[in-house]
């Protein structure tokens, strides 16, 4: 299957899963008092997101129980024990974490924009903004106790996703600690990624495993998968904001040049002698032209530091396909498949 095809399958799959998800997040969210906090808090929310947490969510679920795909209803999924939980309420748990990780980024990076609007703290202010991720992390904790799972499964879940928001938390500590050293290795990177990004895709795989009942070996599996396909996400990232437009991507192309963040590519460029402090010399996104960022492109490239990146991230994705294998063979299970591949071929 072409890239081209593998998107247009990944990307309706999104879609007819992602309206469900947002009649959820509208149900478990709704706006009560004080109204303020409550609008802030679903402000990042009914922006838009693609919803791709919840829908590897919502497809584990299909996969491993060997349903059709859309066929169950996800408030009534049925257990491999004969059951029945709410796998919806966890896959909204697992996207609303996901939004108070964004309130919080955009705070500390003083960004103006996310998904096109002004960040939560510029649409309302610092306080009602750290008040609202707060109040989205604390309800993500009510909605995942309330799936209607064994007492041990609903227990397990919950003290997941409290462990993947701590690690989560290590990841960002990471990032910023590797603003201020001179050196660090790709291999550290990869760890903070992995912290940062990847554990809440690890979470959205394993969580259905554990809520319908599955082996442990299959939790472990469907988390690697989720691991590795974010690790993935994360890498082809990097590559997407020097290679694509800047007018597709939304920003300045080359803006982590700009802002002189560490990604896997600049890491491996130090590693083979590229000057990646002088690349560009402008110092505001403002300012940076197109050609100073097709010079620095051109010098990365002939380092073999994007294709590095490419190739790590087309190995990740490889690796998170093959965790599948735990699975029974079925259309979500090749859609899981799909959306690996997707996290590395997509344009933006």
């Amino acid at each position: 299957m072409t890239s081209e095809a593998t998107e247009t399958r990944v990307m309706d799959a999104i879609r007819e899963r992602r309206e469900l998800v947002n009649e959820a997040i509208d149900e478990e969210l709704p706006v009560d008092e004080p109204e303020r906090l409550y609008e802030a808090s679903r402000y990042l929310l009914k922006a838009g997101g693609k919803r791709l947490r919840p829908t590897v969510s919502l497809l584990v679920a299909e996969a491993l129980a060997d349903v059709e795909p859309l066929s169950a209803d996800y408030r009534r999924f049925p257990r491999l024990d004969g059951g029945e939980v709410d796998v919806m309420a966890a896959a909204v748990a697992i996207e609303v974490i996901q939004s108070f990780t964004l309130i919080h980024d955009d705070i500390m990076d003083d960004d103006d924009l996310r998904r096109g609007v002004p960040s939560v703290h510029r649409a309302y202010d610092l306080d009602t903004a750290i008040l609202a991720g707060d109040t989205l992390y604390s309800k993500a904790f009510e909605i995942m106790t309330d799936t209607g799972a064994a007492a041990e499964d609903g227990l397990e879940a919950t003290n997941m996703l409290a462990s993947t928001c701590t690690k989560i938390c290590e990841g960002q500590s990471m990032d910023v600690c590797f603003e201020e050293r001179t050196e660090v290795l790709p291999e550290e990177y990869l760890d903070m990624v992995k912290l940062k990004t990847a554990v809440l895709y690890g979470d959205a795989a394993a969580t259905p495993t554990i809520l319908l009942g599955a082996d442990e070996s299959v939790t472990d599996a469907l988390y690697e998968y989720g691991i590795s396909a974010g690790s993935a996400f994360q890498i082809q990232d990097d590559v997407l904001d020097l290679t694509v437009p800047s007018e597709k991507l939304g920003k300045q192309r080359g803006s982590d040049l700009v802002e002189d963040k560490e990604t896997l590519i600049t890491l491996h460029a130090r590693q083979q002698g590229v000057d990646v402090d002088g690349l560009i010399d402008a110092e505001t996104v403002e300012e940076v032209t197109e050609a100073e960022i097709d010079e620095a492109v051109a010098e990365l490239e002939a380092a073999g530091s994007i294709d590095y990146a490419k190739e790590t991230a087309a190995e990740l994705a490889a690796r998170s396909e093959e965790s599948l294998q735990v699975l029974p063979d079925n259309e979500s299970r090749r859609l899981l498949e799909d959306i690996a591949e997707f996290f590395v071929t997509r344009g933006y």
